[in-house]
């Protein structure tokens, strides 16, 4: 689905990814679940490229709905994974850790394992292989994505600015609509491992000159960052 010139979304308000197309080639931001190949294949085909021009894959986190078919990708054409250099070993397969029980209702909750199941989420294959990134690198892909170091969802968790298309990806540091009570709006995530760590990264994005902030979860903010920081601080009250 296109979003902008550029910019153009696999998925759902359940669990999304992003391309990033230029003439040079194609940016992944996340890679979703494994049933989510079969999205990126049709969008490829509409936009008339093929799976070759992708260039790399950029995990905003480790966990397993983003990792989903990455490494197919990575294995079967050699494509690389970036990562946070603290979620390496996530994405790798080590456990995450507890985290508090976050507020829940049936009916959304169900959704979004039903959904999660149907797209593969009991057979995420771990990465084998990941090149770690650090705060302010800027990587050889398409589009020129830059880092942003953004713990408190997971250790290693980053957004991904990439001016090409005036937007920045923020994975789970915030959601837009949260899974397990389908309460729309930006908003704290679920299964945040420091939520006030989170809540401190969120700030980083005020400098960032963006039309665009998209989150692996709910739909993307088209707006300024510092007017989705203000609506984000007012969910938290």
């Amino acid at each position: 689905m296109e979003l902008a010139a550029q910019l153009r979304r696999i998925g759902n308000d359940i669990v999304a990814a992003h391309l990033i197309v230029a003439e040079d080639g194609i940016t992944l931001v996340d890679a979703g679940l494994p049933g989510h190949y079969r999205d990126l294949m049709n969008e490829l085909k509409v936009i008339g490229r093929p799976i070759t021009d992708i260039k790399g894959i950029v995990l905003t986190h480790g966990d397993s709905d983003h990792i989903g078919f990455a490494e197919r990708l990575r294995s079967e054409l050699s494509i690389p994974v970036y990562i946070g250099a603290e979620d390496a070993d996530r994405a790798k397969g080590a456990k995450p850790p507890a985290t508090p029980k976050d507020p829940r209702r049936v009916g959304p909750t169900v959704r979004f394992f039903a959904y999660a199941i149907s797209k593969g989420a009991l057979r995420i294959p771990p990465l084998r292989e990941v090149l770690p990134v650090h705060d302010g690198d800027v990587l050889p892909l398409p589009g020129e994505p830059r880092i942003v170091a953004m713990p408190g969802h997971s250790p290693g968790s980053v957004a991904v600015y990439v001016p090409a298309v005036r937007a920045v990806f923020v994975g789970d540091e915030l959601t837009t609509r949260h899974v397990l009570t389908g309460v729309e709006g930006p908003q704290p995530a679920p299964f945040t491992d420091d939520q006030a760590g989170s809540s401190s990264s969120i700030e980083k994005l005020a400098g960032l000159d963006v039309d665009w902030v998209i989150p692996g979860h709910g739909a993307p903010w088209r707006g300024d960052a510092p007017s989705l920081i203000a609506a984000y601080r007012a969910a938290e009250i």
